[in-house]
C-alpha cells in the first residue's frame, strides 16, 4: 500500500482517537462539577440541619438517591442492547468502522484518565 491509499486509515484512526480523547476530557470535567455541586448541596442540607434552620428526614434522601442511582445504572446498562435493535448496519473497514471505534475508545480512555 501506498502513502495515498493509507490516508483515509490514517486520518480516521486519529480523528476517532481526537474525538474520543476530547469527548472522555469534557466528560470527566462535567463529571467532577456535578459531584462538587451536589457534595455543596448536602453539606448545606448537612449544616441547616444542625443549625436547626430546617429538619432533614436523611432516610428518605437516602432512599431517593439510592433509587436514582440503580435507575441510571441500569439504564446505562441496557442502552448498547438497545442500540441498534430495529436496524441493523454494516460497518466495515471502509466506512469507518473499526479503526474509528478502536481509536475512539482509546482516545476516551485516555481524556478520563487525564482529564
Amino acid at each position: 500500500m501506498t502513502a495515498p491509499d493509507m490516508l483515509p486509515l490514517v486520518s480516521t484512526v486519529g480523528g476517532g482517537f481526537l474525538a474520543g480523547a476530547l469527548a472522555g476530557y469534557a466528560l470527566k470535567k462535567v463529571i467532577k462539577i456535578v459531584a462538587v455541586v451536589v457534595g455543596l448541596f448536602i453539606a448545606a442540607l448537612a449544616y441547616l440541619d444542625y443549625q436547626r434552620i430546617i429538619s432533614v428526614d436523611w432516610e428518605v434522601l437516602q432512599s431517593v438517591s439510592q433509587n436514582a442511582i440503580t435507575t441510571s445504572t441500569s439504564t446505562l446498562t441496557l442502552l448498547p442492547n438497545n442500540i441498534g435493535a430495529d436496524h441493523t448496519t454494516n460497518l466495515t473497514i471502509s466506512n469507518l468502522g473499526i479503526p474509528l471505534a478502536s481509536s475512539a475508545s482509546a482516545g476516551f480512555a485516555l481524556g478520563m484518565v487525564r482529564g
